[in-house]
């Protein structure tokens, strides 16, 4: 298992863009939470294609693998055994057992992006988020997207001809839920055009990644202007 984590830790260090000898950036955590049907995991894609210094978080999971599954891109595939030592090693940013399997996201890959100047792109729920805030503090960045209307929302899950009229309803009934906790979150945007919402998110990521606070040895650099001395 270990092994696996190694190989996306030096990715992630491969991968990482040229910086300032001055000045480096540490990456921060985008969260992006949404009910079903609001389209998170549209906008999540679509900042992965267009920006190359965004990674998506890798779960691991003990769960079977499904056809066309890649061990390491899509989830690390782990025994229950390895899970439970994982948990019991705190090597878990966020963890849960849905439907009998379990998944959760590992810290060091995603701290090894971190300090090598990559972002890191998660697709939680509001627990998973809140699990992650306890780890994260300041480099952390949180967007829940919201559907135009009820309506529209229903609409968009029966026009997905995946699910039964009652997975539907369910997943209704759980969107209620789920958009109660919009107010934990640092920026909220209504998703009623794909190409706006991506560009809202695009700009937030943009805005945060110049924070004085992201930017070590900004202080020194400063002082290498003649400024404050």
């Amino acid at each position: 298992c270990e092994s696996k984590f190694r190989t996306l830790n030096e990715v992630a260090v491969s991968a990482s863009p040229s910086v300032s000898p001055e000045i480096r950036r540490r990456g921060l955590m985008l969260v992006l939470s949404s009910p079903s049907g609001a389209g998170k995991s549209t906008i999540a894609r679509t900042l992965l294609a267009n920006d190359g210094n965004l990674t998506m978080s890798v779960s691991a999971t003990t769960r079977e693998a499904r056809p066309g599954e890649v061990d390491g891109e899509h989830y690390y595939f782990v025994t229950r055994e390895t899970f439970d030592q994982m948990v019991a090693d705190d090597e878990f940013l966020e963890h849960a057992t849905v439907f009998g399997n379990s998944y959760g996201t590992p810290k060091a890959p995603v701290e090894t992006a971190m300090e090598a100047g990559r972002d890191v792109l998660f697709d939680v729920d509001w627990q998973g988020a809140q699990e992650i805030q306890q780890y994260a503090h300041d480099d952390l960045v949180s967007v829940f997207v919201l559907p135009p209307s009820i309506e529209e929302l229903e609409r968009r899950l029966f026009n997905r001809a995946q699910d039964s009229e009652d997975v539907v309803r369910g997943r209704m009934d759980k969107a209620t839920s789920e958009m109660s906790h919009w107010d934990a979150y640092e920026y909220v945007i209504i998703n009623d055009e794909i190409e706006k919402s991506v560009s809202n998110v695009t700009a937030i990521l943009a805005s945060e990644r110049l924070k004085r606070r992201r930017q070590n040895g900004l202080l020194g650099f400063v002082r290498a202007l003649g400024v404050g001395q």
